[in-house]
């Protein structure tokens, strides 16, 4: 297939000025605001329970929900389309919405124990599968040399906010995963429930942990440039500490729209011509404004079918716990499609071909 997998060798970031724009603007933000939690929580500082949602609600219109509204037309982009081309394949990523949503809606209905773990584990693949096209393209990391390195790399950094959370805060993390099925009349988590015992998260630790000390080791020993393997390292150890001292609800929320979701926008103003040039420019607001102006209409959409949504859950949200669990539900039905987008973003740009291995 050809595609733009000049992007993985990062020549869309070969200007000073772009490379620069990207870094400062969509990279710096996540890590800021993740040492900005950890130094609250080290100075004593709490909370009120109702501002630890606000980053979540803030999604909504904050790079979060929109951040995946602009998939119908960065795959045609990632692959050079023509226009007609492009038309159809806006079509095939709005009938993949609508199929795979719609399927993913179902299974929250039958079983919603199995789809409140589902989201979890699709979850930990979509924010590693992001994180390692923004290491490898926006962050120029060169230590990432083959298939086996990229998915230890997937599989530490969406852990990190899927799992370590668990590790930190137990309760809270039950509470909020069990809420998601109590919306449809079955707050139980099934087998599932027995990660939460000591015992179970001991053993998630130390594995995880060692997970993490293998990638980290692994990129030290095949890196050329150390500086791009501390990025690595620091990035994750970054995380390893804010998920697990920081409240579940902030970090998270908090991640979602200033490390995930913007990141991802950067990769999709790459992608166009029009934005990238801006980037080249050194004029990240008229790239981010073109963004807004694609992203606008189906993240208008999206709102109204979330509308609709607390229409027909069987079990009326009543507490600000029922319409987060509402809210990130509704983004589980989106997030699966989105997932198979960004799959095809991923073949497109060549991002599990390295250059120099295929192991």
């Amino acid at each position: 297939m050809g595609g733009r997998t000049v992007a993985v060798e990062g020549s869309a970031l070969r200007s000073g000025d772009a490379s620069r724009t990207v870094r400062v603007g969509f990279l710096a933000p996540g890590p800021v605001a993740a040492a900005a939690l950890l130094a609250t929580v080290a100075l004593g500082t709490t909370l009120p329970p109702p501002l630890r949602y606000a980053p979540l609600a803030a999604s909504v219109v904050l790079f979060g929900l929109p951040h995946g509204a602009v998939d119908h037309l960065a795959v045609a982009r990632a692959r050079g389309a023509d226009t007609p081309t492009a038309v159809a394949s806006a079509g095939a990523v709005g009938a993949l919405y609508l199929v795979l949503g719609a399927a993913y809606g179902a299974v929250w209905f039958v079983a919603p124990g199995v789809a409140a773990v589902g989201f979890v584990l699709l979850t930990w693949l979509h924010w590693g599968q992001g994180d390692l096209h923004a290491s490898l393209v926006l962050a120029d990391a060169d230590h990432l040399r083959t298939r086996t390195q990229r998915a230890l790399f997937v599989a530490v950094r969406g852990g990190l906010p899927m799992l370590v959370p668990l590790l930190g805060f137990p309760a809270t993390y039950r509470r909020v995963l069990s809420s998601f099925a109590a919306l449809f009349g079955d707050g139980s988590l099934g087998r599932a429930a027995v990660l939460f015992s000591p015992g179970a998260r001991l053993v998630l630790g130390t594995a995880f942990a060692a997970l993490t000390v293998a990638s980290l080791a692994l990129g030290l020993a095949r890196t050329a440039d150390p500086r791009s393997w501390a990025v690595d390292a620091a990035e994750t150890v970054l995380l390893w500490a804010c998920f697990l001292a920081v409240p579940p609800l902030v970090a998270v929320g908090t991640y979602f729209c200033l490390w995930h979701a913007l990141r991802h926008v950067a990769r999709l103003l790459l992608l166009d011509d029009r934005a990238a040039g801006s980037l080249r420019a050194g004029r990240p607001v008229a790239a981010l404004r073109r963004f807004a102006r694609d992203a606008a209409p189906l993240s208008a959409l999206s709102l109204v079918l979330l509308a609709g949504f607390a229409l027909v859950v069987p079990a009326a949200p009543s507490s600000a716990l029922d319409l987060t669990a509402l809210y990130l539900v509704f983004i589980s039905m989106l997030t699966l499609p989105h997932v198979v987008v960004v799959a095809l973003l991923d073949r497109a740009e060549g991002v599990w071909r390295p250059g120099d291995s295929t192991e």
